[in-house]
């Protein structure tokens, strides 16, 4: 009985932590997606994307990213970017390390002309002393 009671006052203590993990996890997302920044990225991460080179990877793979970003958009004539992530399908926290995916829509111009393209982005993060940063991304278009 004394085992019962102990885990599922564990069970309690965890819970609002997981939601408050989700929430803040969210709310980097939402910020990242606002900047771009790499002060959201943890100091070794990872991204996949369906331009340039595909992949970038180190200390630097989020600033890598964003230049490579803006030298194809340049080169593609692609402005007014925005990118809107709808609800997230899931976001799940393993103690330090968390997994979200999130459906998206990125909305642009290409030569002058409304494009409009939805996809799948997915993230993986780490608890740093920080806070959450983004260890990994991944962008599929749907």
């Amino acid at each position: 009985m004394r085992k019962l009671i102990l885990a599922a006052a564990l069970v309690a203590i965890a819970a609002p932590a997981a939601a408050s993990d989700q929430t803040d996890i969210a709310a980097v997302v939402k910020q990242y997606n606002a900047e771009f920044s790499p002060k959201f990225c943890a100091p070794q991460a990872s991204i996949i994307d369906d331009f340039g080179q595909h992949f970038w990877q180190g200390a630097t793979a989020c600033a890598d990213w964003l230049t490579s970003f803006a030298a194809d958009s340049k080169a593609n004539a692609i402005t007014d970017g925005i990118v809107k992530p709808g609800k997230p399908w899931r976001i799940k926290v393993n103690g330090d390390r968390a997994y979200a995916v999130y459906p998206s829509k990125y909305d642009y111009k290409m030569k002058g002309k409304a494009v409009h393209e939805t996809g799948v982005w997915t993230f993986a993060f780490q608890k740093l002393a920080e806070g959450w940063r983004i260890t990994g991304w991944a962008w599929a278009q749907h």
